[in-house]
């Protein structure tokens, strides 16, 4: 059982890592993220499972084999559920901190949240369903989670400190639902043969885009001409 709690909850902890090693002129308070982490992991997983359970009763997807119908389920229910979940945190929690002070932030904590978030499914998925699942997860959903988290995060640090907050807050969460729909869409008309490839393609530009917002906002930072002259003064 140790074992498969390590191996569910390893990938989470290393993307944690990975996007606070890259928040490279201005680090989050440890505290924030901390707490970030547990909203996503309670208040999010609670805030899905309550909408899941009122979907499941005014709209139930009944045709299992329906494209349309795993179409809706995968847009309209699993993604846009889930995304808006860990969205409400990020924009009520931590966009309205002080020590958001950067776009950089809103990558940082919207993976936080969505760390939380993928790191309690995942033990779910893990102990119920044994190692080699954990192994699939560790390279597929976990990471497919970190790149809804990032692009929705990039909006959403954009928004903080422009004009029109909340259509880029908007925007973000509307690309996140859009990938994340997109995964699951093919992982859900698997009885179409091949097609869950199209799941990992989805992945993969997913991973791509994230990687280069990543990359703007650390060249766009407000605090990397700081820290450049501080270090120029010291040479002085």
């Amino acid at each position: 059982m140790l074992t498969l709690l390590l191996l569910a909850s390893a990938p989470a902890l290393f993307i944690m890592i990975y996007i606070y090693s890259k928040d490279k002129y201005e680090k989050e308070p440890v505290k924030l993220l901390v707490i970030s982490f547990l909203l996503g992991a309670i208040f999010s997983v609670l805030v899905t499972t309550l909408l899941y359970g009122a979907v499941d009763i005014f709209l139930p997807v009944a045709a299992e084999f329906s494209v349309w119908d795993q179409f809706l389920k995968a847009f309209f229910i699993v993604g846009l559920i889930e995304e808006f979940s860990k969205y409400i945190v990020v924009r009520y929690y931590a966009q309205p901190k002080a020590a958001f002070n950067e776009p950089f932030d809103g990558i940082v904590y919207a993976v936080m949240v969505s760390m939380g978030f993928a790191m309690l499914e995942n033990i779910v998925y893990v102990v119920q369903l044994g190692f080699s699942t954990g192994v699939l997860r560790a390279f597929t959903a976990v990471p497919a989670h970190a790149s809804f988290a990032i692009l929705m995060g990039f909006f959403m640090g954009k928004a903080k400190f422009a004009k029109h907050r909340v259509g880029l807050n908007i925007l973000g969460l509307s690309l996140a639902v859009l990938f994340h729909g997109a995964y699951d869409f093919f992982l859900f008309i698997n009885f179409i043969p091949g097609i869950s490839i199209g799941a990992f393609i989805s992945l993969a530009i997913g991973l791509l885009l994230s990687r280069n917002a990543i990359k703007r906002h650390q060249f766009n930072s407000t605090f990397k001409s700081s820290l450049t002259e501080s270090s120029e003064d010291e040479l002085i």
